[in-house]
């Protein structure tokens, strides 16, 4: 019988994670949720047809491990990639600007035909990148180690 994989079978190991379906997206999303980054590190290569976002992801996998063990919570830097993309639209951003911090909420898809559609980056203060794509293809890596969160608490929304 097999068993769906849960946060404890991550433990402290870097997440590396694909997203090929709505439902796979969600898990990605869901762990994204809070993530933050500079505008400057969104890249996008229209050519490769990629966009990539270098991420301060917040561990939702580890934060009830941290709360029980008493240690502050942590955040890792991210790399979420956007493979199969074919036009990148935002609003409410600032694009390139090394100051501009933006949080990211979740991400979602809108299915057309074939597979393709738009998948959208929902971003605090009203702000989003909406990517049209040929089909979900999503990357989510850990690139370095965990880090002591600044705020030393996890994220809440009123």
């Amino acid at each position: 019988m097999s068993q769906d994989a849960t946060f404890e079978d991550g433990g402290e190991s870097p997440l590396r994670l694909m997203a090929e379906d709505a439902k796979d997206l969600e898990v990605i999303s869901a762990l994204v949720q809070d993530a933050v980054f500079p505008a400057s590190e969104m890249s996008w290569r229209k050519s490769e047809r990629r966009f990539a976002l270098l991420l301060n992801r917040f561990r939702w996998e580890d934060r009830d491990r941290a709360e029980a063990r008493g240690r502050p919570v942590e955040r890792v830097q991210t790399m979420l990639v956007i493979d199969d993309a074919l036009a990148v639209r935002s609003a409410g951003v600032v694009r390139g600007d090394a100051d501009t911090i933006l949080s990211l909420l979740s991400l979602s898809f809108a299915p057309a035909e074939d597979g393709a559609g738009t998948l959208e980056l929902t971003l605090a203060g009203d702000g989003a990148i909406a990517l049209s794509v040929e089909c979900i293809n999503v990357t989510l890596q850990d690139v370095t180690r965990p880090y002591l969160a600044p705020s030393r608490k996890s994220p809440s929304h009123p």
